[in-house]
């Protein structure tokens, strides 16, 4: 049976009239439904904790926790949630610290309404929304705040076949699956397969994550 239940959005920004310029949007979704509103990172991660909502819309910049570490905490406690960044600007210098952290992808905050839609549908529904090429672009530029002194050892890629670490280096330069279906001679269904693959072996939630950690292995290199 199809699930029919709205998805739930906590709000996460500083700025009220954000906030409500956004519920108007999304309240005009029969499919959405907003469930609270945070004006800080510490207050967001204290609803998702009570609210359990679907998707929390998470501004980057906010005073007393910021998006980054709001996402960190909400992922760390495991919760049934999921994480869309918003950025003032298209490359934050953030952001690659809150996809790190377990975001599922971001948006810049002047999205079309439309736009912002799908997005919400598309994360609810366990995918990620930044476009491999924006990933690409956005990794290459701030490639310098990638390592993470704190950090544990990267996980090995050695329990990857030759060729899901084809697929994973195809991932990473921004292809699509289709483009990697062309390129290797193989059929668009086996690669999703061989995608799927590498995000179970590695403990990865999706192709967002996947191109993060491929940088921070350095399988890929920025400007590659």
């Amino acid at each position: 049976m199809t699930d029919t239940r709205p998805v739930r959005i906590l709000l996460a920004d500083d700025q009220p009239l954000l906030r409500t310029g956004f519920r108007m949007v999304l309240g005009a979704e029969p499919d959405l439904h907003v469930v609270g509103e945070a004006g800080d990172g510490t207050e967001a991660v204290d609803l998702a904790r009570r609210l359990l909502p679907d998707v929390v819309l998470m501004d980057i910049r906010m005073p007393r926790m910021d998006g980054v570490a709001a996402t960190k905490a909400i992922v760390d406690a495991r919760l049934p949630v999921r994480v869309l960044i918003l950025t003032t600007f298209d490359l934050d210098e953030y952001v690659v610290g809150a996809l790190r952290a377990g975001a599922s992808g971001f948006l810049a905050k002047d999205v079309p309404a439309e736009d912002l839609v799908t997005a919400i549908r598309t994360v609810a529904a366990g995918e990620a929304v930044v476009a491999p090429r924006i990933l690409k672009r956005l990794l290459d530029r701030f490639a310098d705040v990638l390592p993470d002194p704190d950090a544990t050892p990267p996980r090995s890629l050695s329990s990857l076949t030759e060729r899901e670490r084809e697929v994973l280096v195809q991932v990473a330069k921004g292809q699509s699956n289709a483009e990697i279906a062309r390129a290797l001679s193989v059929s668009e269904t086996t690669i999703k397969t061989h995608v799927g693959h590498v995000l179970t072996k590695l403990g990865l939630r999706d192709r967002v994550q996947a191109v993060v950690l491929a940088y921070e292995t350095g399988l890929v290199r920025p400007g590659a």
